[in-house]
């Protein structure tokens, strides 16, 4: 890579959120060349007052980073080498299209992301200069400057690979980068492990905010662990038959059974024991109690669509879906409640097998 072989590469992190600022604070004070670019303007003006500030189990760090406005990605003059993606998954392309002027000709964008992004990240840069990459850690934030990270970098975990073969030997050395915030492991499979995240992903994320509990409280519930396990079942049975393997995932040992629902219940257990705490909120939770939308097409409606263009059906990520959308568009609310139309939908679905 044509990186400054003095400075090393300069790098952007676009989307510094709960995550993004976490693993960018991470890089700044490993003394790496770091920008955050942000648009949320009262977090770009905390961070450039006081810094960044995370909140970790173990400890409290802070960074002083450069922080710009969206607006200003018109100001920069010097390419970055490499810009980690962590915006939601539904303004990929717009993100891209932003970043991209200001990427290095062999520069890459790192889609730290939920759901299947990489080719969207593709169609804007280039496959030569995108990276797939996978990432769990559990964090929130809801103040300007503030990210509370629920997993220190000894239990925080990435996956990345190149979509083009060719710079397939380059990985290493951007993967070497975000080894300063978790464990980072490096595969020429890279769809195959963002479908095993995305199946994890479906299971957990929408239909816990549905009931408008934690993570765990969710899967506590009556009935609603089976609801979770049977939408990453659909979403398991879609990533086969998109050609996606069952590969280990979040540090996971090789896959050893044969029995593909068995292996959906082995990757929820390891994120309910390893990549939660009792409160903690899925991202989707997070972003409909703030009044945003959350990634319901991107993941459980991508589910439903890829099943359907292969003639089969997803009946539970379906009425996730249907009633994720009554939520945002306010013709339900969030409640505990919603667990009996999910079991019911469960029950009918293996009525019918």
């Amino acid at each position: 890579m044509a990186w400054n072989s003095e400075r090393g590469p300069r790098i952007a992190f676009l989307g510094t959120g709960a995550q993004g600022a976490s693993i960018g604070a991470d890089f700044a004070l490993a003394g790496l060349d770091v920008t955050f670019i942000e648009q949320w303007p009262d977090h770009v003006n905390a961070i450039r007052e006081n810094g960044i500030t995370v909140n970790l189990p173990s400890r409290t760090i802070n960074a002083r980073v450069p922080a710009l406005h969206l607006c200003q990605v018109a100001e920069i003059r010097e390419p970055f080498d490499v810009v980690f993606l962590v915006v939601k998954a539904y303004d990929t392309k717009w993100a891209c299209q932003l970043i991209e002027p200001v990427l290095a000709k062999d520069g890459f964008v790192v889609g730290l992301q939920n759901g299947m992004t990489h080719e969207d990240i593709a169609s804007v840069v280039g496959r030569e200069r995108t990276i797939g990459a996978v990432i769990e850690i559990a964090s929130n934030m809801f103040t300007p400057g503030v990210t509370n990270r629920q997993n220190d970098p000894e239990t925080s975990w990435f996956a990345m690979g190149a979509l083009d073969p060719a710079v397939q030997h380059r990985v290493e050395a951007v993967a070497d980068l975000l080894r300063h915030s978790g464990t980072v492991e490096v595969t020429d499979d890279i769809r195959s492990a963002k479908w095993m995240k995305l199946v994890v992903n479906a299971a957990e994320l929408i239909p816990s905010a549905i009931v408008d509990l934690p993570l765990a409280d969710a899967a506590r519930a009556p009935g609603m662990l089976d609801v979770m396990r049977v939408a990453g079942y659909e979403a398991m049975h879609a990533a086969l038959a998109d050609g996606a393997t069952i590969v280990p995932i979040i540090g996971m040992p090789p896959v050893t059974t044969n029995d593909p629902d068995r292996y959906v219940d082995q990757i929820f257990e390891e994120v309910l024991k390893t990549f939660s705490q009792a409160d903690t909120l899925t991202t989707s939770l997070q972003d409909w109690r703030k009044g945003r939308k959350a990634e319901i097409q991107e993941v459980n409606g991508f589910v439903v669509e890829t099943l359907r263009r292969f003639g089969r059906p997803a009946p539970l990520n379906a009425r996730v879906v249907e009633m994720a959308l009554d939520i945002e568009a306010g013709r339900l609310a969030a409640h505990p409640s919603n667990a009996a139309p999910l079991i019911e939908t469960l029950r009918e679905t293996r009525a019918t097998i």
